[in-house]
């Protein structure tokens, strides 16, 4: 499960991580980042393939989207709910989820996301933080989709793919999200239909968790003392 992410970089640090992608629609997005609490429905920079204005051709470029992914068959009578997360054992043959993974493959940049352990009955949630050792910007893998509103408007949305957890994640849920290494970025936006083997836990020596506070629960909590670390002990409960 991946249901909130943080990202504390601001715009152009994050463009600057992440220096291989064209501007496209990244000033559009000037007041959303930092974001410390982000969750589903809010509008995120992803990187996918468009083509350039300056130059006419294919490449990398950021581009605003919707976290909730709506597959563009949707009919506006439709209920389902968008799409935030995607388990790639079956997103090739979902008939959803295929097409957006064949052709419309996005990286999700991020400084880290959120999980939620429950310790025992009774009791709430624990949240924790994910991220590098290093303290990077990384990419989660995910698809993206462009739909019409019945306005005439062309909405573009994503979704993050999971996998089964690495030894680290283990320890607190049994999925987590498809986190992409540098060097599989251009494959993953390639024209490749089927590049599965890049759908795995990454390496678990190159992560790091930490507890935090419940004031990640709301939404409406979007301070950075949110990814703050609190002590933790499993049988007391909350430190400080």
């Amino acid at each position: 499960m991946a249901s909130r992410v943080y990202i504390k970089d601001s715009l152009h640090e994050l463009a600057r991580h992440f220096d291989f992608a064209g501007e496209g629609e990244l000033e559009a997005l000037a007041d959303c980042l930092p974001r410390y609490n982000g969750a589903p429905r809010q509008v995120y920079p992803i990187v996918i393939q468009d083509k350039l204005r300056e130059r006419g051709s294919i490449a990398p470029v950021f581009a605003a989207a919707v976290w909730g992914l709506v597959p563009a068959v949707t009919k506006p009578s439709d209920r389902r709910l968008p799409l935030i997360n995607v388990r790639c054992e079956n997103i090739a043959t979902h008939g959803l989820t295929g097409p957006a993974y064949r052709s419309r493959r996005c990286l999700i940049p991020v400084s880290g996301f959120f999980e939620w352990n429950h310790i025992s009955p009774g009791r709430a949630k624990q949240p924790y933080a994910i991220a590098m050792n290093s303290d990077l910007p990384f990419a989660l893998a995910g698809i993206w989709e462009s739909w019409r509103h019945p306005a005439g408007i062309d909405i573009r949305s994503f979704a993050v793919i999971t996998c089964p957890s690495n030894e680290i994640m283990k320890t607190i849920s049994e999925r987590m999200p498809v986190i992409l290494g540098r060097q599989d970025y251009e494959r993953w936006l390639s024209p490749d239909p089927n590049p599965a083997n890049l759908m795995k836990g990454y390496p678990a020596e190159l992560m790091t968790i930490w507890p935090i506070g419940m004031s990640v629960n709301s939404p409406r909590n979007t301070g950075p003392e949110i990814i703050d670390p609190i002590v933790w002990h499993p049988k007391l409960g909350r430190g400080s």
